[in-house]
């Protein structure tokens, strides 16, 4: 995998900023996902188009984003410092989509 990346002309610490972009907006929709199935009965896009309706879809994004302080606390504790740093990229993408939602 290591030459396909070096083939590619992507380093190892972008991959790993990648992948911590792509943990940080896995985890920000589990958030999501996790909140309106428990505290809503609808279902998961139902309850999305309702709460978008309601204008308070930002406010559950937010919410969702929680989760991803346990994924940053676990990866900066095993010095997995570039992947911290694309979760903290993955919370300011999702910063700026609330700001405009």
């Amino acid at each position: 995998m290591q030459l396909n990346n070096l083939i590619l002309g992507i380093g190892m610490n972008k991959m790993d900023f990648i992948l911590g972009i792509i943990i940080g907006l896995a985890t920000t929709i589990l958030g999501c996902y996790l909140f309106i199935s428990i505290y809503t009965t609808m279902t998961f896009v139902a309850g999305v188009e309702a709460l978008q309706r309601q204008g308070l879809i930002g406010k559950v994004i937010t919410l969702g984003s929680l989760l991803n302080l346990i994924s940053f606390t676990i990866l900066f504790k095993y010095n997995k410092d570039s992947i911290a740093k694309g979760i903290i990229a993955s919370v300011l993408l999702m910063t700026l989509l609330t700001i405009f939602l």
